[in-house]
């Protein structure tokens, strides 16, 4: 099963995120998932990706980058696979079509696009897999609260097409 991960390709956000991240994808390559990712070399998603390879060394890391990223030290070298797309509309689709799981880490405007497209998927009946956002921090607070209000006042109908966990743990219990 390949695990889809959205998050941050800043360096310049707090260490304690990327150490966090470091260590969500170790324990993802321990458990024997696979890695689908947007092949940053930086950030949260650069940092689960060596997380990953240092516990599964020959593990499944798919790398799906638009080819404006193939630019030295963006993208992540280390992939069983790099696959190259023309827009990030491509990538966004092959990161749906080869993943079993979404899980969204902290990031910003393209985390957030992303995550709310693949959940609006899941609500149009597009596709019926698991979205998850990882609350490391806290840093999803406001957007459950939003999600809540959202419920509350009748935009939503529930909050069953995602989930919240904040560890591994909770992640792997969730998946069963």
């Amino acid at each position: 099963m390949n695990i889809c991960i959205y998050g941050a390709a800043s360096d310049s956000i707090h260490p304690s995120y990327k150490k966090e991240a470091w260590e969500l994808g170790a324990e993802i390559g321990r458990a024997g998932f696979g890695i689908v990712f947007g092949a940053g070399a930086t950030g949260l998603m650069g940092a689960a990706a060596r997380g990953f390879r240092s516990a599964s060394p020959k593990g499944e890391l798919i790398g799906i980058a638009p080819r404006f990223f193939d630019r030295p030290g963006v993208l992540y070298e280390d992939c069983s696979r790099l696959i190259y797309t023309d827009t990030v509309r491509e990538r966004k689709q092959l990161m749906e079509e080869t993943s079993d799981i979404f899980l969204a880490l902290p990031g910003g405007i393209g985390t957030f696009e992303e995550f709310f497209e693949i959940l609006t998927l899941k609500q149009l009946g597009r596709h019926d897999k698991p979205v998850i956002l990882y609350n490391m921090n806290g840093y999803y607070d406001h957007i459950l609260s939003q999600l809540k209000r959202a419920v509350d006042e009748a935009f939503m109908y529930n909050l069953d097409l995602c989930s919240f966990v904040s560890s591994p743990r909770e992640l792997f219990e969730l998946l069963g």
